[in-house]
């Protein structure tokens, strides 16, 4: 099949090289691919259910978009750069396996509202996986959250340490933010779930077709879309998904950062695998937490497909142009830039060693306990703003003179008992709080649900 077929009657000439190079797309959306044959099996059976295709013509389409569908997956489909793209592919294949028969493949369809329900396919599978990674790297850090539920270690606010808390309790945050990043991921896939099929190139089409039976047969839970013209320019389930991309993508750089820090001299809590370090061309000692890095940067590269992805959407008119070509770039790229992302984080976080001695210490200043005096203070009648400014002298005494908090002769004595980590950190004992029990609750949550189909 040439590209004339693609143009029509209407034009005498192809197009030119140039034009034909910037409006072809197989090199990226050959994603689609298993989901275009899908889509046009499910459109041949509805063709011939409704009589616009014979029973015989029907089933060789579908045995020939079988055969492709298995040419495809074996990488034997050759991509020609006058078929522009992924459709024109399938199509001009389905013509050399079954002749003219596959000629009628495309009626009462345009490749708008194919485009558009391949995307959607596309888009609700990669919801998909990309929720059962994230819930893989929440069932990582759970596990790493067990193994340390003992362990305490210092809480940080502007990165100056704050409170003593369970260093489970620490990481237990990180799958909190995942959790929140799988409700939005899932929503994208309902966002996704709407069939644009049968909605023509704008206007829907004269010919008997049967919507909802191929919505049905592609497993589209929200049934057809409403309207014709925006259902061929509608990509904002693509912006639903780019988004939970970017939100989770920036997740992960925050679990990233903090990897990087612990992982150094001066803070020493954690030392990642070697399998996700590198080491220096010059200098024999260095182990870089490359892997960490890198998931800390890929935030800026997904925040970027968002903005791509808007800006390339803002001011289009209805319904169909081919500015929507550009959409798809961005949104192959968030999704499998951060499916990348989890699987790598899942990887370093699983092989993460932690110094629990060394955290113990950290955690164990007894600056980290001047809010628990102010405590003890108002449980005595004091106003929490006196009890702040009292215990605010006291830690200023203290550093004047060089001693420990506990140490400072005009503190009372029947308050030093409050200086003791591991019993500030129990007494914290509220829904969300860093007590034993309540983690230990939430940490069972956590389980549970990465083990949930």
């Amino acid at each position: 099949m040439s590209d004339q077929p693609i143009r029509g009657g209407r034009f005498t000439e192809g197009l030119a090289k140039i034009a034909a190079e910037l409006n072809a797309s197989h090199r990226f959306d050959r994603r689609l691919a298993r989901f275009d044959v899908a889509q046009s099996q499910a459109h041949v059976r509805m063709l011939a259910a409704r009589g616009l295709v014979g029973a015989d013509e029907a089933s060789q389409l579908v045995a020939g978009l079988e055969q492709v569908a298995r040419e495809i997956a074996a990488g034997a489909l050759v991509w020609r750069d006058e078929l522009e793209d992924v459709h024109m592919h399938v199509e001009a294949r389905l013509v050399e396996l079954c002749g003219d028969a596959a000629r009628k493949l495309q009626t009462g369809r345009s490749r708008n509202d194919q485009v558009a329900t391949d995307l959607r396919l596309w888009s609700r599978d990669a919801a998909g996986r990309l929720v059962r990674l994230a819930q893989a790297l929440r069932g990582a850090i759970a596990k790493q959250a067990r193994a340390t539920i003992d362990v305490l270690a210092p809480g940080y606010t502007h990165l100056q340490r704050a409170q003593p808390v369970r260093l489970a309790h620490h990481l237990l945050a990180h799958a909190e933010a995942l959790g929140r990043d799988i409700t939005r991921l899932r929503a994208a896939s309902v966002a996704a779930d709407v069939s644009p099929l049968g909605a023509g190139a704008l206007a829907s089409t004269s010919l008997p077709i049967d919507r909802d039976a191929t919505a049905r047969a592609l497993g589209f839970g929200g049934g057809v879309t409403r309207n014709s013209l925006d259902a061929v320019g509608d990509r904002d389930f693509a912006c639903d998904l780019v988004y939970a991309c970017a939100i989770t993508a920036s997740h992960l750089s925050r679990l990233g950062e903090e990897i990087v820090l612990w992982s150094t001299a001066e803070f020493g809590f954690a030392r990642p695998p070697e399998a996700y370090c590198s080491g220096s061309s010059l200098m024999p000692q260095k182990v870089n937490p490359d892997v960490a890095e890198l998931v800390r940067a890929k935030a800026g590269r997904v925040a970027g497909d968002l903005v791509t992805l808007l800006v390339v959407l803002k001011g289009l008119p209805l319904a169909y142009n081919k500015d929507l070509q550009e959409t798809q770039e961005p949104l192959y790229d968030a999704v499998e830039t951060v499916a990348l992302a989890l699987e790598a984080t899942t990887g370093l976080v699983a092989g993460l060693t932690f110094d629990e001695e060394r955290l113990r210490a950290a955690a164990s200043d007894d600056g980290l306990l001047a809010t628990d005096l102010a405590e003890r203070l108002v449980e005595k009648g004091a106003a929490f703003r006196d009890a702040h400014s009292q215990v605010g002298a006291w830690v200023r005494a203290a550093a004047e003179r060089g001693v420990a908090l506990r140490c400072l002769p005009e503190l009372p004595g029947d308050l030093r008992a409050a200086l003791d980590p591991a019993a500030a950190v129990e007494r914290r004992d509220l829904v969300g709080g860093p007590a034993r029990a309540r983690v230990l609750a939430e940490l069972a949550r956590v389980e549970s649900e990465t083990k949930a189909p």
